[in-house]
């Protein structure tokens, strides 16, 4: 997508010069002839303004043509395709609408020699109602007609305006609803086992490649702009839920991690506690005696391994009292 627009339209221009009047005859009161007398004869030097290229049609023959009055007046018909600049505004794209300028000034004379005007007032510029365009619907449009000051001198300027609004339709089936649906694809991970480590990695990750590609697709066919625009937040959007739902298996991960271990380390720290009981009954069974069963080692479990570390306690404590630690 270009900021500028394409115009393909009959340009036509009238004016008096009483050097080209003559006498009518019956049957004779205008004269029209081909282009080539427009090399001959004084015509203005118009130009758009704002334009970024231009071409006459030339099939079959030059499509041009001037028409001269018995009293001097020139008519003059030339189709034109323009394209010229129009400085979109697309911070609400694609709901947006714009507003683009097609300006016709003359190159080398002021306001001294030239004054430009709408010939029909109001009805001047025509268009087609078969004018279809693939995005856009033509709202209408509007005429002007200014003073404009250079440096030059003041120059007389006519503006043509075209009001357009976006279409949504290819945006809503190529963009909307597809971004949607991966974002629902995403969501099916929450409802998989979380030990179901290939199906949940490689749906997010495919999820977020293809949010990724969608958004690389979407912008490259837009305009460098340095601002927002709506469709930016609304693929923003999307990614940071598909991206949050990958990341929320790397969280359940971590957090059954951890589970895992603090409960493999309590059942370590049971079953201990159990075989120390055992001992202790067998040795009172054995003893048949009120003598006290030594006290255990103090244990101390870091909270990262199921490996125990023992270091040595002070004896003499009572048999029913078993100590241990961990550290976390």
């Amino acid at each position: 997508m270009q900021l500028d627009f394409t115009l393909d339209f009959y340009f036509r221009q009238a004016w008096t010069d009483d050097r080209l009047s003559f006498t009518p005859r019956t049957g004779f009161e205008s004269l029209t002839v081909g282009a080539e007398v427009a090399d001959r004869i004084w015509v203005p030097d118009t130009f758009f303004v704002n334009e970024k290229s231009a071409y006459f049609h030339k099939a079959t023959t030059q499509n041009t043509f001037l028409r001269i009055s018995a009293g001097g007046e020139v008519f003059r018909s030339i189709r034109l395709t323009v394209t010229a600049g129009c400085p979109m505004d697309l911070q609400y794209f694609p709901m947006d609408r714009q507003v683009c300028f097609l300006e016709i000034e003359s190159f080398g004379y002021t306001m001294r020699d030239i004054r430009y005007k709408w010939g029909d007032g109001e009805k001047s510029i025509g268009m087609s109602t078969d004018v279809e365009l693939p995005q856009f619907k033509v709202l209408g449009h509007r005429q002007d007609q200014k003073e404009e000051h250079l440096s030059t001198g003041n120059y007389s300027r006519l503006v043509c305006e075209i009001q357009f609004v976006r279409s949504m339709g290819y945006y809503l089936i190529q963009i909307y609803i597809p971004a949607g649906l991966i974002v629902i694809i995403s969501w099916v991970s929450f409802w998989l086992h979380r030990n179901a480590t290939p199906a949940r990695v490689a749906l997010g990750v495919t999820t977020v490649l293809t949010m990724t590609t969608l958004m690389s697709s979407t912008n490259s066919a837009l305009p460098k702009i340095s601002y927002v625009k709506s469709i930016d937040v609304y693929l923003g959007t999307c990614f940071v839920m598909v991206f949050a739902s990958l990341l929320e298996y790397a969280t359940v991960g971590y957090l059954g991690k951890r589970i895992s271990m603090r409960k493999a380390r309590n059942q370590q720290m049971a079953k201990m506690a159990q075989e120390h009981r055992q001992r202790c009954v067998a040795a009172a069974a054995a003893a048949e005696g009120p003598e006290r069963c030594p006290p255990p080692e103090a244990v101390l479990l870091p909270g990262n391994a199921e490996v125990t570390m023992v270091k040595s306690a002070v004896r003499g404590q009572p048999v029913s009292h078993f100590s241990i630690s961990s550290i976390i």
